[in-house]
C-alpha cells in the first residue's frame, strides 16, 4: 500500500526540501519504488535534483493538476522524470490556480489515485505557504513531516500548521 507523506510548514528554510530528496533517496536505496512531487512553484526540489531550468520543462504538477481540472486523460508516467539515484519526480515550474474549481482541495488526491499504486512512497515537497497547493498535498497525505527548527518562531508557525492539518 502506498504511503502518501506531505513535507511541509509555512516558513522557508527548514528544510522540507532537503528532507524529501534525501528520504526518497534513502528509501530508494532500501528497495522502495518513490515518486517525489515537487509542490512549489520555485521548483526548488527540481533543481535540486539536476533539474535546473524547470520553467523549459514541457510537463508539470500544474500542466498535470490543469488536466485534472479539466478532466482531460493523463498519458501513464507523463511528466514524471527519472532520476540516476532511482527517485521519480513531478517537477515544478508553475504554480496552477485553483480559484474557481469544484473540489479544489482535493485536485492532487485525484491525480495520486491514478498513479500510487506504481509506488511505496510518495514524498510532497510543499511551498512554504498555507496556500491551495499545500492544502491540497495535506489533503492527499497519509502523514506529514514538519521539518522546523528548535526556535520561537519557527515553533509559533508549527502550531498554525497544525491547526490547518487538523481542518483539513
Amino acid at each position: 500500500m502506498t504511503q502518501i507523506i506531505a513535507l511541509a510548514n509555512q516558513k522557508g528554510g527548514v528544510g522540507k526540501t532537503t528532507t524529501a530528496v534525501n528520504l526518497g533517496i534513502g528509501l530508494v536505496r532500501q528497495g522502495k519504488k518513490v515518486l517525489l512531487i515537487d509542490a512549489d512553484a520555485q521548483g526548488n526540489l527540481t533543481d535540486s535534483l539536476g533539474w535546473n531550468e524547470p520553467d523549459k520543462l514541457p510537463v508539470s504538477l500544474a500542466t498535470i493538476m490543469s488536466k485534472v481540472i479539466m478532466d482531460e486523460p493523463i498519458v501513464p508516467d507523463e511528466g514524471i522524470l527519472h532520476h540516476a539515484e532511482g527517485v521519480d519526480l513531478m517537477p515544478a515550474n508553475i504554480e496552477v490556480s485553483l480559484v474557481n474549481t469544484m473540489s479544489r482541495e482535493i485536485v492532487l488526491r485525484s491525480y495520486l489515485n491514478g498513479v500510487k499504486g506504481k509506488y511505496d512512497y510518495v514524498l510532497i515537497d510543499c511551498m512554504p505557504s498555507l496556500g491551495m497547493i499545500t492544502v491540497n498535498a495535506l489533503a492527499a497525505a497519509d502523514s506529514v513531516i514538519i521539518p522546523v527548527q528548535a526556535h520561537y518562531l519557527p515553533a509559533k508557525g508549527m502550531a498554525q500548521l497544525l491547526q490547518t492539518i487538523n481542518r483539513v
